[in-house]
């Protein structure tokens, strides 16, 4: 038997039961109802989605303050100076520079492998403030975190990653490997990769496990190939906060995207990606900035080319191989300052380049 309309004044009967106050109301009255109880939420949804986004910007900002590393943001258009300013010759780097990293506090690490150390200074300082050396032998690669332990590939002779400890300038040895680490990564997770090039594969192991256990495979197969679960000749690595894993997939001419849980990586950037807009010659070096776009070393093109809104081009060393401020020779890696100049490591120059980032680019 139907109930009559809970509205006293309505004599129709109720057509529907409203759960949130468990009144019987007829159809019109019900609409009404259900209008006046909208208009009273939704400032309180309003509030919600305000405090939400408030939140989000906070995590965010913590994020931030956690990374070691540059992420600036850019303008539309960035521009570098095209003349590069040399900041390190093959008398403080040794000669073919592979590694360097700036941090948030625009201190520069740079790996000699010719005299199996790492080298800090400060930018502001034309000499150097530290030299770290022992257990390490050949570093490809190197990751300094943002209490300053250093990361350092040591898998060339010593099938392992050592950690530098800056509170007691001790060693530690945090991953065991088979073969160099050509990248090195720990994100935000605290998660350390390594990229193995001559395996076609990345690995990782959380340095959160008290005990060293088996690596995981955080991409490829193991077998050299094209396949989008293969990698051929992986180089540089870097994960972001959302824990995506870019890889310079270097003899397929590709950056590749892993996002988590997934075997099969997205090529972002190479001639055979979704949307090709540029053809890479090996590259080696990824980073990526505040809004995600790729800069990358294309090393056999001797050049630093990035992504943004119109597609790919060429920032520096855009103008052919050699030795001229504005020309780089097989360089290999990249590193952003806190200001968003770009350092290269111009291997064949034996150098490490500086690339001014004009100043209506931010």
């Amino acid at each position: 038997m139907s109930q009559p309309c809970a509205i006293k004044t309505c004599k129709r009967a109720s057509r529907t039961l409203c759960h949130c106050c468990n009144q019987n109301l007829c159809r019109d009255h019900f609409v009404e109802h259900d209008d006046l109880l909208n208009s009273q939420l939704n400032p309180l949804t309003d509030e919600v989605n305000a405090l939400s986004d408030r939140l989000t910007a906070i995590n965010l900002n913590k994020i931030a303050e956690a990374l070691s590393f540059n992420q600036p943001k850019f303008s539309p258009t960035p521009i570098w100076d095209s003349n590069g300013i040399t900041i390190a010759n093959q008398s403080i780097v040794g000669e073919f520079p592979y590694a360097i990293f700036v941090n948030t506090n625009n201190t520069i690490y740079v790996a000699n492998q010719q005299e199996n150390t790492i080298i800090m200074w400060h930018q502001e300082s034309a000499n150097p403030i530290k030299f770290i050396s022992g257990n390490f032998t050949k570093p490809n690669s190197l990751f300094v975190t943002s209490n300053g332990d250093i990361y350092i590939d040591d898998g060339y002779h010593n099938d392992r990653v050592q950690k530098w400890i800056v509170e007691s300038g001790t060693f530690a040895t945090v991953m065991n490997v088979y073969a160099s680490c050509w990248g090195l990564f720990v994100d935000i997770n605290n998660t350390l990769y390594c990229s193995m090039t001559y395996r076609y594969q990345v690995v990782k192991r959380s340095l959160n496990d008290a005990v060293m256990n088996s690596n995981h495979v955080a991409a490829g197969t193991g077998v050299g190939g094209s396949a989008s679960d293969q990698l051929n000749s992986p180089y540089g690595i870097f994960v972001d906060v959302n824990l995506d894993l870019y890889v310079a997939d270097s003899f397929n001419g590709r950056v590749q995207l892993f996002q988590p849980g997934e075997t099969s990586g997205i090529t972002v950037a190479g001639s055979k990606s979704p949307n090709p807009t540029i053809t890479l010659f090996f590259p080696t070096g990824i980073i990526l900035d505040a809004d995600k776009y790729l800069f990358i070393v294309d090393q056999y093109s001797n050049r630093i080319v990035g992504s943004g809104l119109n597609g790919f081009r060429c920032l520096v060393g855009c103008h052919g191989r050699g030795s001229q401020s504005n020309q780089l020779q097989n360089p290999f890696s990249l590193s952003f300052d806190h200001y968003g100049n770009i350092f290269v490591t111009d291997r064949l120059n034996h150098r490490i380049q500086k690339f001014l980032l004009m100043k209506d680019s931010f």
